[in-house]
């Protein structure tokens, strides 16, 4: 059979499966669509019920529709945000975490309307109904939303292509961990001549591509053909995709030209962000007082060793400040001098450390960091000097972190893990540096919310 036939009968398969991908995108688009409409009716019955009578000013039937409305927005972009509605990619408990925590940040921000509305603080009982009663209807939705996913979406054959041994285990650590949406259908390294390459793909006929550790020529080549043919192609981002996401588009010569030049962020963005720094810090230390008073008291009796533990940490321009904890670890952890990150089972952590470092508890003094400005909310974590110069010599990029000043959260801390490579938690950082905006800083506070109870997001590295 000719290339032109090979290529026919692809461009035909993948017309087929278009078409049967439209279907059931509708359907599972319904799925989803149904159980916003089920969480929204039951929040909607139990605001007429309990909250509509306590009205300091009762408003007509249709300005407890715009509640309802209200209520349906918050919960659908918190569901979007928290992977609720991944059910190709995650298992039903995950989808039920997830959700649960979308009910519970939805109806604080709607107790929140309520309080206002009624003008005296209305019971919490009714919600907290409200949220038992959804997170037990989740159960039921959440298996059936992943069962009639894996039955209308059967795994893609793909076909890994890669430049490198690491990129090519990085590759194959995704397949194998998404069974449910891939199966390997083979794994091909690319060609000096990319036509080979491409030669390899038509001859295989992979449902898509995966694409790592590519640089742009092949990988360009490998895009048009794809794109040319339908098919689906998942790829790795390299550094330089990162940086150009934040270049200028500009016409030169009457021809479109990126630029990229290191330069500051928007002043008016800068001077919100502060802004939005101080109250939410001063807020923050306020409403976790009694906890960071008891978390002190329990760290002294354990031991009688000192409360708080402080480091040299870089922020924006490597300006070197001093991050403050609550001791974790015993007194003597690294009396050696080795700065080294807490590894899986460490023995330097302490049951009281354990239990603050699940969760999150240990991080509450920073809240003082971002109150004198060495720190923001949101931003790339700061790492220990010492530790930067390791990573920067093995990838020079690192430093490319303290352009921004260091925060509290960030993506890295969202999307990946304790234990996560230096360099994903790189083009993670990178992601968020050339995506910054207030919408962007607000988005990642929410989603910290999901991780501040998953244990693995503060597991340690193996050693």
């Amino acid at each position: 059979m000719g290339n032109a036939n090979i290529i026919k009968e692809i461009t035909e398969s993948k017309n087929d499966m278009n078409n049967v991908s439209v279907i059931n995108k509708g359907i599972l688009f319904l799925l989803k669509g149904l159980w916003i409409a089920i969480c929204t009716g039951i929040f909607f019955t139990i605001w007429l019920e309990f909250y509509k009578v306590q009205l300091y000013e009762p408003f007509y039937e249709r300005g407890n529709y715009a509640v309802s409305m209200i209520y349906a927005v918050i919960f659908w972009r918190l569901s979007k945000l928290y992977g609720c509605f991944d059910i190709d990619l995650k298992k039903p408990s995950e989808i039920i975490y997830s959700t649960v925590i979308s009910l519970t940040t939805s109806s604080f921000i709607i107790y929140v309307v309520a309080w206002l509305l009624v003008r005296k603080l209305p019971s919490v009982v009714p919600l907290l109904i409200h949220i038992a009663v959804c997170s037990l209807l989740s159960v039921i939705w959440a298996r059936t939303a992943v069962l009639t996913c894996d039955r209308l979406n059967k795994p893609k054959k793909v076909l890994l292509i890669y430049d490198n041994e690491q990129a090519k285990e990085n590759g194959l650590s995704i397949i194998n961990k998404l069974t449910r949406k891939f199966v390997l259908h083979g794994v091909k390294h690319v060609n000096e001549d990319v036509s080979k390459t491409i030669l390899h793909i038509t001859t295989t006929m992979p449902d898509a591509l995966m694409l790592c550790g590519l640089h742009s020529t092949p990988r360009n080549a490998i895009l048009k053909f794809c794109a040319t043919n339908s098919i689906p192609v998942y790829i790795r981002p390299n550094i330089g995709d990162y940086l150009l996401d934040d270049a200028r588009e500009i016409q030169m010569a009457n021809l479109p030209v990126k630029v990229y030049e290191k330069s500051d962020r928007d002043y008016f963005y800068l001077f919100l962000k502060r802004l939005f720094d101080i109250v939410l810090s001063m807020t923050g230390l306020i409403v976790a007082s009694p906890i960071m008073l008891i978390t002190a008291i329990a760290i002294k009796l354990y031991d009688g060793g000192p409360i708080f533990y402080s480091q040299v940490r870089l922020t924006k321009d490597r300006k070197e400040f001093t991050i403050y904890k609550f001791r974790s670890m015993k007194i003597d952890a690294e009396a050696d001098g080795r700065a080294r990150l807490a590894s899986v089972a460490d023995d330097r952590i302490t049951p009281v450390g354990k239990l603050i470092r699940a969760t999150r508890i240990d991080e509450l003094p920073q809240i003082i960091c971002i109150l004198k400005g060495d720190m923001s909310i949101v931003g790339p974590r700061p790492e220990r000097p010492e530790l930067c110069r390791v990573y920067e010599e093995e990838m020079p990029e690192f430093a490319l972190r303290t352009e921004v000043k260091a925060g509290l959260t960030g993506y890295a801390q969202v999307y990946g893990k304790y234990n996560t490579e230096p360099y994903d938690k790189l083009q993670m950082d990178l992601m968020y540096i050339s995506n910054q905006n207030l919408y962007t800083d607000f988005k990642i506070i929410l989603a910290t919310i999901k991780i501040m109870f998953l244990p693995e997001s503060s597991e340690g590295v193996k050693n």
